[in-house]
C-alpha cells in the first residue's frame, strides 16, 4: 500500500440504550434502539462501501448495535470486538486507529459519545456540503454515522486529515 492510498472511517455510535439497574457497560439496547440499529445498517449499505474491518466497543448496547445493522449489509466483515472503545477519548481512539493494518482501507467503528462525535471533529480538516454543519446542529445522537476520508496509512492518521464526506441520523429517514 501506498502512502497516497485513499481510506474511509466510519463512525457509528450505539443505537438507543436503555437504563435498567446494571452496570453502565452492560446496559441493553432500548425499543428505539433495536428500531434505529437496523435503520443505521440499511443506510450504511446504501453508502456502498464493503467495510475490511468492523471494530466494535465490548458494550452490550454496541455489541447489540452492530448484530442489528449487519444484518442489514450485504458484506458482513471481520469483526474484531475491542474493550479500548469504550471510554476512549478522542486521542486514545486515534492511537487504536493508528494500530490499523494498511491491508484495511475502508473502516468501521462501533463506539459511544462523547468519542465518536470528538474523534469525527477531530479528524475533520475539511468537509464537503453541509456535512460538518449538520453534524454540529444535531450532535451525535444516538445511531448516527460520520463518513470520513483521508490518504495515507493508518499511521499517519491525526487530527485534522480527513474530510467529512457525510453525515446522518436515524431522524434524517
Amino acid at each position: 500500500m501506498s502512502a497516497d492510498t485513499p481510506r474511509r472511517i466510519v463512525l457509528l455510535r450505539h443505537a438507543k440504550a436503555d437504563w435498567p439497574e446494571v452496570p453502565d457497560h452492560d446496559r441493553p439496547l432500548a425499543e428505539r434502539g433495536r428500531q434505529d440499529a437496523p435503520a443505521a445498517g440499511l443506510k450504511l449499505a446504501e453508502t456502498g462501501i464493503a467495510f475490511d474491518l468492523a471494530l466494535c466497543s465490548t458494550a452490550a448496547r454496541t455489541r447489540e448495535t452492530w448484530k442489528l445493522a449487519v444484518q442489514e449489509m450485504p458484506h458482513r466483515p471481520r469483526t474484531s470486538y475491542e474493550e479500548r472503545l469504550y471510554d476512549a477519548s478522542p486521542g486514545e481512539l486515534i492511537a487504536l486507529l493508528n494500530e490499523t493494518s494498511d491491508e484495511v482501507d475502508d473502516l468501521l467503528v462501533i463506539g459511544h459519545n462523547p468519542g465518536m462525535h470528538a474523534l469525527a471533529d477531530a479528524l475533520s480538516g475539511r468537509a464537503e456540503g453541509d456535512a460538518l454543519a449538520r453534524m454540529s446542529r444535531t450532535g451525535f445522537p444516538t445511531a448516527a454515522f460520520a463518513v470520513v476520508s483521508f490518504t495515507g496509512s493508518w499511521k499517519s492518521l491525526e487530527h485534522g486529515v480527513g474530510t467529512l464526506l457525510d453525515f446522518w441520523t436515524p431522524q434524517d429517514h
